[in-house]
């Protein structure tokens, strides 16, 4: 496997494990289900944790509710089935100074694995059951087999990495080590793509000696540095990636320069405006409320992008409430300000229908010059294009979109369709972001271009009411410039947060619904399923409606909404909640995202444990849109600690990114980087929370790396970036 030259990473992915000894078709097959089909795969398959032999403990010298690792004889092996049905192997381990339990649950396998006279290493934590010591799944290396061969004696007092390993597979964290040492010996030095004097500067080690520290570390201390460069590494590539599409965008893009005057961004409710003005300043001038200093902050970072000729290409975070719709409704009015059209999509058809109601509300008394109506004025034309929208009206959309009579549209993916063409579009918001691809973006993008009549590229806002950590921003939108909204309207007070835990605080939960409805307020139930399961003990929103009804909120008007209703049913359930003929709406997570009653003061989640945090605190955010005290009551006991700290840290806060940072520590970057939609998993190592100086050190050298040449000339490193995404983003980021 090694080569005159150092390898790269291309060589190591096309060398697959069938080439090195010991490993046949079995073990080939074994390999590949746990996703390790080459010798990248398994250098790039970190230890979870690694042993430190040389400080060995002996069965005497145990303390409770330590982690330890125990070298030991296996003396007595039982196995018996319990009652639930899986089995339990109990093990009695001794040494010169002792003896302790080792008990394994649902581990059936472990019977003919460690069987009397086999040596193993134990490595665990120690518990206490009927007054003697033991461990209970332990992470077991066997050193000695049952008939005394020895498995590398070399290893036994150092530092030794433990793999995740598979019983199903058939194969032992000591076996993939093996693998995984042969894999570096036979292939020597490998290529760095970081210069020695970048990696003097951020006291980074060389790519080879972290590969050996990370596998094979004489000792413990070399662990953390090897780990450290791999971390670099990976946030480098993926660093790399973000700039060089940055840069592939403005390279490409044929941007659309905006009329926009700072000045009316400045227009407070009752200034001064006339028919002359512009449709922003007249905007602002005639809403209800004054814009808040963050709302003002972001606008102006909007306007430069909408005034470059560059195209706008800008997420805006903003908690719930924040008053993100009313920033985006300013950008698309500044598209129609310069005679072009704006484009909101959203990622369901309920929030799509309010957005079209909302905007229709907002912009009633809003009007533009047009010679072919009489009077020469006309209201602006804001329509709907949904998978709901009956043929006939959607060709009336369709045609209105090439002609130019429609200034706004809002949809859903219908807006995606091959049939959808603009006269010239101008400005897209794309609302709740995490619901849509980086595909799904980029195509709407590409309409601006390709199906309107200027063939221009749009200015792009997406939009977010998911707060999102800086760092896991940096990472799924590394490609967009960002702005965050942390400042609520005037007026808006705190949500009262609780977690009722006996009978007597959940009827007080229920008399504060009714206390809100007989004032005049509204109230939501949440439910986590629609219909009762068996499979699943939750409430359901069929039956916790009935119950509701006939019980805590008899003598109420009780409604229900699901997703499973037809589109018809639901509209007509929220036009009579928000006409008060509804006093309390149950439903499932239908209207988690942007349906915005403001007379609703009181939201009850019920088995709230099941939820994650980032969704609870969007639920929460259906209440508290009005200047009056609102109230959210987190129902169900948790099973896991988990669940608990989830429903404590939205009692304790109505931060959205304090939250998020929690949830992150809570569920750790997988869920969030999902979001990005690559081909291979490239943060293996890294974390999103311990890595921060990481992650801003590789950023700023990728950023400098790509404006110096956009990499052209160094193909090592853009041979290196392919193996990490699929062909089509390659060609679109290599094409030059």
């Amino acid at each position: 496997m090694s080569e005159a030259h150092p390898l790269r990473l291309r060589t190591l992915a096309d060398t697959k494990v069938s080439r090195l000894r010991n490993v046949g078709e079995k073990r080939e097959a074994a390999l590949r289900s746990l996703a390790l089909e080459s010798a990248f795969d398994l250098l790039t398959y970190y230890p979870r944790r690694h042993i430190d032999r040389t400080k060995r403990v002996d069965l005497s010298d145990l303390t409770l509710g330590e982690e330890a690792a125990v070298f030991g004889e296996v003396t007595k092996v039982t196995a018996r089935r319990m009652k639930n049905g899986r089995v339990m192997v109990e093990i009695t381990v001794s040494d010169d100074s002792g003896s302790f339990k080792v008990v394994f649950f649902n581990q059936a396998w472990r019977e003919k694995q460690l069987v009397k006279g086999v040596q193993a290493l134990f490595f665990g934590k120690v518990t206490e059951y009927r007054s003697q010591r033991q461990m209970s799944n332990p992470v077991v290396d066997v050193i000695i087999g049952p008939l005394g061969d020895e498995r590398d004696a070399s290893r036994i007092g150092r530092v030794v990495p433990i793999y995740p390993a598979s019983g199903k597979a058939g194969l032992t964290s000591w076996e993939i080590g093996g693998f995984i040492e042969e894999s570096l010996r036979r292939a020597g030095p490998l290529f760095d793509p970081l210069p020695e004097e970048a990696r003097r500067a951020l006291e980074l080690l060389d790519r080879t000696t972290s590969f050996w520290g990370i596998h094979l570390p004489d000792e413990y201390a070399d662990i953390a540095p090897a780990r450290r460069r791999l971390v670099f590494d990976e946030f480098l590539r993926l660093q790399l990636l973000l700039a060089l599409r940055r840069r592939r965008l403005e390279e490409s893009s044929a941007g659309i320069r905006h009329p926009i005057d700072l000045e009316d961004l400045d227009a407070a409710p009752g200034s001064l405006s006339d028919a002359s003005s512009s449709l922003v300043r007249r905007f602002l001038s005639g809403h209800h409320f004054a814009l808040t200093g963050a709302q003002r902050r972001v606008l102006g970072d909007i306007a430069r992008d909408l005034a470059s000729p560059l195209p706008m290409h800008r997420l805006l975070q903003g908690d719930v409430g924040s008053g993100k719709t009313i920033v985006a409704l300013t950008a698309l009015l500044a598209s129609l300000d310069g005679g072009r059209q704006g484009a909101l999509m959203a990622p369901t058809e309920v929030l799509a229908e309010q957005h079209l109601a909302s905007l229709r509300k907002d912009l009633e008394a809003l009007t533009k010059p047009d010679d072919a109506v009489l009077g020469g004025w006309r209201p602006l034309s804001i329509q709907l294009l949904t998978g709901r929208v009956r043929a006939k009206d959607r060709q009336a959309v369709l045609d209105g979109l090439v002609n130019g009579s429609i200034d706004l549209v809002v949809g859903t993916h219908a807006l995606l369709t091959e049939d959808v063409r603009f006269r010239s579009l101008g400005v897209i918001v794309i609302d709740e972001q995490h619901r849509f691809g980086v595909e799904q973006r980029a195509a709407l993008r590409d309409k601006g271009r390709e199906h309107s009549e200027e063939r221009a590229d749009p200015d792009l806002l997406v939009m977010t009411a998911t707060p999102i950590p800086r760092t896991a921003a940096m990472v799924i939108f590394g490609d967009l410039d960002r702005s965050v909204l942390d400042e609520l309207p005037v007026g808006r007070l705190p949500i009262t947060t609780s977690w009722p835990v006996d009978d007597r605080e959940v009827a007080d939960c229920w008399q504060r619904v009714r206390h809100e409805v007989a004032e005049g307020r509204r109230a939501y139930v949440i439910c986590p399923l629609v219909e009762d399961s068996e499979r699943v003990e939750a409430t359901s929103a069929v039956e916790e409606r009935t119950r509701l009804a006939l019980g805590e909120l008899r003598g109420l008007a009780v409604g229900l909404l699901h997703g499973q209703m037809k589109g018809s049913e639901k509209d007509e359930v929220m036009a009579q909640f928000r006409a008060g003929e509804l006093d309390v709406l149950v439903a499932t997570v239908v209207i988690e995202v942007g349906v915005d009653v403001p007379e609703a003061s009181v939201i009850v989640i019920e088995d709230a444990w099941r939820f994650g945090l980032a969704q609870l605190h969007q639920l929460r955010g259906r209440v508290g849109r009005s200047t009056v005290q609102s109230y959210c009551f987190l129902l169900g006991t948790p099973p896991n600690e988990d669940g608990a700290t989830r429903l404590q840290a939205l009692v304790d806060s109505n931060d959205g990114f304090a939250l998020a940072e929690i949830d992150l520590g809570i569920r750790g970057e997988g869920t969030l980087l999902g979001a990005r939609q690559r081909g291979r998993s490239d943060l293996r190592l890294a974390s999103l929370r311990d890595d921060e100086d990481l992650l801003i050190a590789a950023q700023r050298v990728a950023v400098a790396m790509v404006e110096r040449n956009g990499l052209s000339d160094q193909p090592e490193i853009i041979d290196e970036l392919r193996l990490f995404i699929d062909d089509e983003e390659a060609d679109y980021l290599f094409k030059s």
